[in-house]
């Protein structure tokens, strides 16, 4: 029996669907494992197929295909290191998350995840499996999350836990992962392997991350977040039982570089996987604009970013100098394409219909979704996908105009409150990464940062002619939306009745623009979309 046992773990960026492809990168990481002398590679989750599935997970073609890429690649790798990866799987009738060991060219152990969920039937607890003598045992996905799946593998003869996964991010999540990990060390004294997905897939970023923890808790190797990685991690039988020896350590960035970082993973995957290189926005000389044009520039390059400002009768000269000085500063391309012809042809056109009637919301609107018109026509003609820009603040009380600046195919915003967009700028004006394509130093001028927020809809308006101050709001947004608290919670927090009772109307009431809305990367445990569902039609209103 050995004595030493290499495992060569990859964190990868699979293409949700591309079987071919993702095949191709388990390939590529099984030839490295194999030069290194390692007896098995270990994948992440549903690596084979991409996650989230949906309901493809329960497609019959979908699957067929999967298990032919399995079997193919087994042929494939039949001389060399066992290999781990994540798939769907069906098993009779039923559908399972799995996560297969192909050794000598064929499927030699599946390990189908205990829980199941929407997409996956839940299955009995898969009992260790044996590669070059030494027996592993595989806690896969969320199975990792509770004591019942590890004690068993310990208690059934397992020697190392492996714990894959399609973890996606959100704030502080790793630290989540690393205090449930740590539990299953000390639970089973055990060393344990943490293995997840990189990359963005719609409004998932999954940020890699993967980890090693030795008997104890203690951490041996920390890939990094939001990149791909490929990692030897030797274990070492001692009178113990197994260890792994250190390894790479890198570092974890705070959690305003890690919300950059995945804002622009998602967008970036996004494009790339949806087959665009160039992106198209609006630049109105706010903040939220600035800062979707500076997210973009770094991660597509500065070359593949057009802004194009949209003048009224109501934009303020020192919005349109904000505007082509951020251009300039990110080195972006600038057009110009003033709405007031079109605005012009509109009032006429309506004059009729609107005779006898007041201006009011309905003529601001119009502003904006001439704006939505001309972009959308710029994105059809030249192939460039338009961004949005709205925070979530905004999303949350529906204060943007559907078919209008809502307009878009993706909004790297999406999950940012107001009040952290603000802060997101300081912090990119003081901090440049290799990864940025963008420019370093004070990309956002400061002028940007500093003035009162204002849709320029009507003279004079400000955001705040209609919404509490963003500190305010984001206050009591975060407690109805992030935590759930009721009105008469919020108020006994001291914020206003009238002011509270507002805000949960408005959130109730923008819930079908919400569905609507682009979709956005998730950097909160509450994003709208997957993590927060409500009926559009809803006659119960909280009480308090």
């Amino acid at each position: 029996m050995t004595d030493r046992f290499r495992l060569t773990i990859a964190q990868l960026n699979p293409t949700l669907g591309d079987l071919p492809g993702n095949a191709a990168l388990a390939y590529g990481a099984w030839q490295q494992a194999q030069a290194a002398g390692a007896q098995m590679l270990a994948l992440p989750g549903l690596f084979l197929s991409g996650s989230p599935l949906g309901d493809l997970a329960r497609k019959p073609a979908f699957l067929d295909d999967c298990r032919r890429t399995v079997e193919k690649l087994a042929a494939d790798c039949a001389e060399g290191p066992a290999i781990g990866i994540g798939a769907p799987w069906r098993v009779g009738g039923r559908v399972h998350d799995a996560w297969l060991v192909l050794q000598s060219g064929r499927v030699t152990a599946q390990v189908l995840r205990h829980g199941g969920d929407a997409s996956f039937d839940p299955a009995p607890i898969s009992g260790p499996f044996a590669v070059d003598g030494l027996r592993l045992g595989c806690a896969l996905g969320a199975d990792a999350l509770s004591p019942e799946v590890a004690e068993t593998l310990a208690e059934t003869g397992a020697e190392i836990l492996l714990c894959p996964a399609a973890d996606p991010y959100h704030r502080a999540r790793h630290d989540h992962r690393i205090t449930h990990m740590v539990a299953r060390v000390v639970e089973t004294g055990l060393p344990l392997v943490h293995l997840n997905l990189t990359g963005g897939q719609d409004e998932w970023v999954h940020d890699g991350a993967s980890f090693v923890l030795n008997p104890g808790g203690h951490k041996q190797l920390q890939l990094p977040p939001f990149e791909d990685a490929v990692a030897h991690v030797d274990f070492i039988r001692g009178e113990g039982g197994w260890q792994a020896e250190p390894g790479v350590m890198a570092p974890q960035p705070d959690e305003w570089e890690q919300d950059y970082r995945a804002m622009c993973v998602a967008l970036g995957d996004y494009m790339r996987k949806s087959g665009f290189r160039r992106a198209l926005l609006g630049l109105s000389g706010g903040v939220d604009s600035t800062l979707v044009a500076t997210i973009a520039a770094d991660t597509l390059g500065p070359e593949n970013v057009r802004a194009v400002r949209l003048p009224s009768v109501h934009s303020t000269q020192h919005s349109l100098d904000d505007a082509a000085e951020q251009a300039q500063r990110l080195g972006i391309r600038m057009d110009t394409l003033p709405i007031t012809l079109g605005q012009q042809a509109v009032t006429e056109t309506l004059a009729e219909s609107f005779a006898g009637t007041t201006p009011d919301l309905t003529e601001e609107n119009i502003q904006s979704r001439l704006r939505g018109v001309l972009l959308m026509a710029l994105s059809n003609k030249f192939g460039d996908m338009l961004l949005c820009t709205g925070n979530k603040s905004e999303v949350a009380v529906g204060y943007a105009t559907i078919y209008g600046d809502m307009a878009g195919s993706y909004n790297p915003l999406r999950d940012l409150y107001k009040t952290r967009v603000f802060q997101t700028c300081r912090w990119r004006n003081e901090n440049h990464r290799d990864w940025m394509r963008g420019p370093a130093g004070e990309v956002i001028p400061p002028a940007i940062i500093a003035k009162p927020p204002s849709a320029e809809l009507r003279p004079g308006q400000t955001d705040q002619d209609s919404l509490p101050p963003y500190d305010l709001l984001d206050a009591i947004l975060e407690g109805l939306i992030e935590r759930d608290e009721s009105t008469a919670s919020l108020i006994a927090q001291g914020f206003d009745a009238d002011t509270v009772q507002r805000m949960v109307r408005l959130v109730q009431f923008s819930e079908w623009k919400r569905y609507q809305a682009a979709p956005g990367p998730r950097l909160s445990p509450r994003a709208f979309g997957m993590d927060r569902r409500y009926p559009l039609v809803n006659a119960w209103h909280d009480p308090g």
